[in-house]
């Protein structure tokens, strides 16, 4: 299995309901299909460099996420008939993205530890 950056442009007019429902369709697609999510982030509306098919703004979805290889074309499948989704791109992590990405992930892991023992230690 590989690793994956996945960034997606949905339709800026969805509500939040509709773009909760579209990032937890393309969610269930990858861990369908044997893909593990390693980060997940909404980067919220944002305004597009150029117009893209009458667009000048878009949600942006980050997805970082663990799958082996078949999953992404049927994740670019997905995408090319998924209405909300009007722009995407799937790129492979390099050795050195994957080991900056672990060693921020476990420094995230020591802070909330850190952070809940201090909790625990107040009561």
């Amino acid at each position: 299995m590989y690793y994956y950056e996945n960034i997606a442009i949905l339709d800026p007019s969805l509500g939040e309901e509709e773009l909760s429902d579209a990032t937890e369709k393309i969610i269930s697609l990858i861990t369908g299909n044997g893909g593990e999510i390693v980060k997940n982030e909404n980067w919220g509306k944002k305004d597009l460099a150029y117009e893209i098919h009458k667009r000048t703004k878009g949600f942006y979805l980050f997805i970082v996420f663990m799958a082996p290889a078949e999953v992404i074309k049927k994740l670019e499948d997905y995408y090319k008939v998924f209405d909300p989704v009007f722009k995407f791109m799937v790129i492979k992590m390099s050795k050195k993205e994957i080991a900056a990405l672990i060693k921020a992930k476990q420094t995230d892991e020591k802070k909330e530890e850190e952070t809940a023992e201090e909790g625990a230690e107040v009561v």
